[in-house]
């Protein structure tokens, strides 16, 4: 097993009458796996990015609907509506917003990862073009493999800041005063 290399080490070390140099597929090719770690990371700052841009717009979209629902805010206030109470729910419209928006991004995102081979022979054959020519890459077809851990940390941060992009708006539309927003109607 070439991932279990460790424990045959461990095995092979007192078989050895004499002192040795051991190498391994993975030490033989470190300078390609630190650029895949690189590029891991790289991977997850443009998802970060990416999901900052989707927490902005849910910001954007809150504030506009905070605007756009003023009068209504106002009414509920008069009602006897508490300022805790309209925060809840605009906290409670925008993380619905950002947990679907999550969760539809996650379900896409896995079957885009188990099907990435069908995806490309799809998209070859449609397009009649070698998308990926095992000439260049040396791989007979696109891997993809799906890490839970990875899965699981770009999924709480766009969740955290989901949540966190609804802040702002709920506590602009908890703050409105029913006077002024009443004033002219």
């Amino acid at each position: 097993n070439p991932d279990n290399m460790d424990a045959m080490r461990k095995a092979i070390e007192p078989a050895q009458q004499r002192p040795m140099i051991d190498t391994d597929w993975r030490q033989l090719n470190r300078s390609f796996f630190d650029v895949l770690a690189v590029e891991s990371n790289v991977m997850f700052a443009i998802l970060a990015l990416i999901m900052l841009v989707a927490a902005l717009n849910i910001i954007s979209g809150l504030i506009m609907l905070v605007q756009d629902k003023a009068r209504a805010i106002a009414v509920l206030r008069t009602m006897g509506a508490t300022r805790g109470a309209v925060m809840r729910i605009f906290l409670i419209t925008g993380a619905t917003i950002g947990f679907v928006g999550t969760g539809v991004g996650l379900i896409l995102g896995l079957l885009v990862a188990y099907n990435v081979e069908p995806i490309r022979r799809f998209l070859a054959w449609v397009t009649g073009e070698n998308l990926f020519p095992s000439e260049f890459y040396f791989l007979s077809q696109l891997p993809s493999r799906v890490e839970t851990t990875d899965v699981v940390a770009v999924v709480a941060l766009a969740l955290i800041l989901s949540i966190a992009a609804t802040i702002y708006p709920s506590w602009r539309a908890a703050r409105l005063d029913p006077v002024e927003a009443l004033r002219y109607e």
